[in-house]
């Protein structure tokens, strides 16, 4: 493919999905098949994190790592994904998102514990589900909240190494989604206040 065509349907494929972006960040940048085209949820500030621009490519999500660590070294880091909804036809609904979801978290480590959390609202009302994901030995401590933005699903992780990095992120992490909004403005929503965090559901020792 020359790399004028390459052009050519990158902006053609950009334009196509103009009205299906909301506050989708839409990025494309060359790479060994021509070019590769990810996109994710343009997220608010979060103080004390910051994006890893690298691993936000590697990994086609906006990834956030505390001040002072990257993405690769940090105990705890946090990322949202947009899942393009044509490119997933076999989901159809944010339940089956969260079906699909826990069944690959149980095919990865059938011992992970899986329990449902409390609900988090964006700036804009929507109430995500979420639930966490912990470990009975070993493994990392994560919580996944769910939603959806037009044509895409939205997913919001945090994942720490440990039960007490996790815990201490945890506020950051409810703030991240509560400030969320379809149209961030170049301010960002002063939002900063937060519902308890609910630790009920960490495994017995």
């Amino acid at each position: 493919m020359s790399r004028r065509y390459s052009l050519i349907v990158l902006v053609v494929f950009l334009f196509s999905m103009g009205g299906a972006l909301g506050n989708i960040e839409k990025l494309a940048y060359p790479c060994a098949t021509g070019f590769c085209f990810v996109w994710w949820p343009k997220l608010p500030a979060v103080e004390g994190w910051h994006q890893e621009e690298d691993s936000s490519r590697e990994y086609s999500s906006n990834c956030l790592a505390p001040d002072g660590s990257t993405f690769a070294d940090a105990e705890t880091v946090m990322y949202a994904r947009a899942m393009y909804k044509p490119r997933t036809p076999e989901i159809h609904s944010v339940e089956e998102l969260i079906k699909s979801d826990r069944q690959g978290f149980l095919d990865s480590n059938p011992e992970t514990v899986i329990s449902p959390a409390a609900m988090i609202s964006t700036g804009d009302e929507q109430r995500f589900r979420s639930f966490t994901f912990f470990p009975k030995t070993t493994g990392n401590w994560e919580r996944v909240s769910y939603g959806e933005e037009d044509d895409f699903f939205l997913i919001f992780t945090i994942s720490s190494r440990s039960q007490n990095g996790y815990r201490k992120s945890l506020p950051a992490y409810q703030m991240l989604i509560e400030r969320y909004r379809k149209h961030i403005t170049e301010s960002g929503p002063d939002k900063t206040a937060m519902d308890p965090v609910d630790e009920s559901h960490a495994p017995a020792k």
